[in-house]
């Protein structure tokens, strides 16, 4: 059984140079709007969802990038809304959200 009934990672790689990364999309800024989400709804906690930082996810192509655990479900993001649907649909409601998956 997992300790988390959800896992968040979310990719806040930053490459020098110009590099494509989640970084350069504003990943380090949804991130923290995502935990402020979970934490605002009470989602967070032992048995609850735990959102988590992470560096290179190997999937820069498709940046920004967040992976759910245990269900091993990708996704890409691009603003808040997205955030907020995947909190409302997957996080609460089991529900991936189809149009965000990779």
């Amino acid at each position: 059984m997992s300790y988390f009934q959800h896992h968040v990672f979310i990719c806040c790689n930053q490459r020098e140079g110009g590099e494509t990364c989640c970084n350069n999309h504003g990943a380090s800024d949804l991130l923290a709007y995502m935990k402020d989400q979970v934490k605002a709804r009470g989602l967070n906690g032992e048995g609850k969802v735990r959102i988590n930082k992470a560096s290179c996810l190997g999937r820069c192509d498709h940046g920004p990038v967040m992976v759910v655990y245990p269900q091993e479900t990708w996704y890409t993001f691009v603003d808040q809304q997205d955030i907020d649907e995947v909190i409302e649909s997957h996080l609460l409601a089991g529900k991936p959200v189809e149009r965000l998956k990779i």
